[in-house]
C-alpha cells in the first residue's frame, strides 16, 4: 500500500454498535473484539455495567469497614450491644463475607436477566465433555 492511498478506517477497525438492543441477533460475537474499556456489542456493554457496579459494591463492603477503622477509630472500636465485639471486628468478620455472598447472589440474578434479555439459553449448550472410555487430549489422543 502506498502512502497516497487512503485507508478506510471503518474496514480496518471494529467499531462499537450504536443501535438498539433489538438487533443483537444479527451480531456475530465471535468476530468482535473484546475490550473491557470499549465493549463492542450491546450484551458486552450491559454485562460490563453489571460487573463494574458489582465490583464497586464489593470493594465498599469488603474494604469499607477497614478504611473507616483507620479514619475514625473512636467510632469503629465501640462495643456492639448485641455481641459485645468491637464494631470494626464485627463488620470485618461477619459483614464483609456476608455482603460478598449477597453480592454474588445479586450478580447471578442480574446475569440471568441479561441472558434472558439476549436470548442466551445455558440449557441449549452442547456437552463437550468426552464420553466414558474415550481417550482425552491429555492421553495423547488416538492413533489413526
Amino acid at each position: 500500500m502506498s502512502r497516497d492511498t487512503p485507508v478506510d478506517r471503518e474496514e480496518s477497525t471494529i467499531q462499537p454498535e450504536s443501535g438498539a438492543d433489538d438487533d443483537h441477533d444479527d451480531i456475530d460475537y465471535l468476530d468482535r473484539e473484546v475490550n473491557l474499556l470499549r465493549p463492542s456489542t450491546p450484551f458486552m456493554r450491559d454485562h460490563l455495567k453489571i460487573i463494574w457496579s458489582s465490583f464497586l459494591l464489593w470493594a465498599l463492603v469488603v474494604f469499607g469497614p477497614v478504611t473507616l477503622t483507620a479514619l475514625a477509630p473512636e467510632m469503629m472500636t465501640v462495643q456492639t450491644p448485641l455481641f459485645g465485639f468491637p464494631l470494626h471486628y464485627f463488620l470485618v468478620s461477619f459483614g464483609a463475607p456476608t455482603g460478598a455472598l449477597i453480592l454474588a447472589v445479586v450478580y447471578t440474578r442480574y446475569r440471568d436477566r441479561l441472558d434472558q434479555k439476549y436470548g442466551i439459553d445455558s440449557e441449549s449448550v452442547e456437552n463437550t465433555a468426552p464420553e466414558a472410555g474415550e481417550p482425552a487430549a491429555t492421553d495423547g489422543g488416538v492413533e489413526q
